[in-house]
């Protein structure tokens, strides 16, 4: 059985949130850190990641990636608060840090 994640990553000012989901956290972290992938993330340099959550399924992970992103900011930074209370890079747990 495969995990799927949910992650948010954000911009060292804290000032930016980017929901995403992925099956390899750590490739995708490493991926967002060097700005590989061209877009939002590269723009808003969404470099650390605040926030993650394992999922069993990617369908549940796909549902739960949209679920997240229609929350308000205040709701996300309360999900955050949950398991990052201190906004650190949760990325230098996996070793992409």
């Amino acid at each position: 059985m495969n995990t799927y994640y949910v992650y948010i990553m954000s911009n060292p000012r804290r000032t930016v949130l980017y929901i995403g989901m992925t099956n390899s956290l750590e490739r995708r972290v490493a991926e967002h850190k060097s700005h590989k992938v061209k877009g939002f993330t590269d723009r808003y340099n969404c470099t650390e990641l605040v926030y993650f959550e394992d999922v069993p399924s990617v369908k549940e992970a796909i549902a739960r990636e949209k679920q997240l992103k229609k929350w308000s900011r205040s709701k996300k930074e309360t999900l955050i608060s949950t398991l990052n209370p201190e906004r650190l890079d949760l990325s230098t747990e996996l070793g992409s840090g």
